[in-house]
């Protein structure tokens, strides 16, 4: 089985800024263009689903206007990852120590003081990718890039990243589409 997993086009969001459950739109020519170039390489066959968050809600349908058949069913465990009063700061604008300690509990210590920890998050998108297991089909999500790694993970038979390092580095570009098969 394969899952193909597509990153949303990119934001309106300034650089550097936390935005991970914050509804952040994306120009629509930017969506549109994304749906174009994207649309006539998704197979016929699969089961689309899509983070309800608006960059990407937008995108299943710019998607579905081109392709009726790849109607999407929005999924809230799609969404990204919750990073409380972070939200909406800059990056660099978060204490040291804030961060470190998120860092040195990479698992259970909640971002923003009242974000979601890893494990949560890993929770809700290891429900999508169970659920997604047990359909035995071939399914295309549009998404975010912490789902994206979260998936990554979980393929591996990975279900919680204990430490930071476990965490997929790599970078996954806006629009970018990865393939896990099991």
């Amino acid at each position: 089985m394969k899952l193909w997993l597509l990153r949303h086009a990119q934001t309106d969001a300034d650089p550097g800024v936390c935005f991970g459950s914050t509804d952040i739109s994306v120009p629509p020519e930017a969506t549109h263009a994304l749906a174009r170039q994207v649309a006539p390489l998704i197979p016929a066959d699969v089961v689309v689903s899509c983070s309800p968050l608006q960059r990407c809600a937008d995108l299943a349908l710019a998607i579905e206007a081109i392709r009726p058949e790849l109607a999407a069913s929005a999924d809230t465990r799609l969404s990204e990852m919750d990073f409380g009063a972070w939200e909406g700061r800059e990056w660099a604008a978060i204490s040291r120590a804030e961060f470190d300690g998120w860092i040195g509990n990479f698992a259970d210590a909640h971002p923003g003081g009242t974000g979601e920890s890893t494990r949560q998050f890993m929770r809700r998108v290891g429900d999508a990718f169970d659920e997604w297991q047990l359909s035995e089909r071939d399914g295309f999500w549009i998404t975010h890039a912490g789902v994206m790694r979260a998936t990554q993970l979980l393929a591996r038979g990975m279900r919680v990243a204990m430490r930071a390092d476990h965490w997929p580095q790599a970078p996954i570009d806006f629009g970018e589409c990865l393939m896990v098969e099991l």
